[in-house]
């Protein structure tokens, strides 16, 4: 079994910071990592992934705002968001996929063509 949690979601005003958490049953350094959000009646949009080597990418949209990383000894998927916006504000999805070495992430992320999903964890942005 594939197994994604995410949690660290919750409310924060405009400007504030959440760090999102994704604990998977997973051997991380063999999978790459996508971040997806959804907010009610808006498409699902990918935002972030990680590759196996940890390069990173960002759509523009978070891009200087919000870093991904993960931590492989401890099975554990981080999504740090700063400067948070209420368009920020939506159900948020971590993604695995296994990956060879040397594999990009960003043509995962824009397909949605990950194996495995978590269940999501709330962020709402808002005065």
């Amino acid at each position: 079994q594939v197994q994604l949690v995410e949690s660290g979601g919750g409310s924060v005003q405009p400007g504030g910071s959440l760090r999102l958490s994704c604990a998977a049953s997973i051997i991380l350094d063999k999978y790459i990592i996508g971040w997806y959000r959804q907010a009610p009646g808006k498409e699902r949009e990918g935002i972030s992934c990680i590759t196996r080597e940890s390069a990173t990418y960002y759509v523009d949209a978070v891009k200087g705002r919000f870093t991904v990383s993960r931590d492989n000894a401890k099975n554990t998927i981080f999504l740090q968001m700063d400067s948070l916006l209420p368009d920020d504000s939506g159900l948020y999805h971590c993604a695995a996929n296994p990956a060879w070495p040397g594999s990009a992430c960003d043509e995962h992320l824009g397909r949605g063509d990950f194996g495995s999903w978590g269940q999501g964890t709330q962020v709402t942005v808002s005065s």
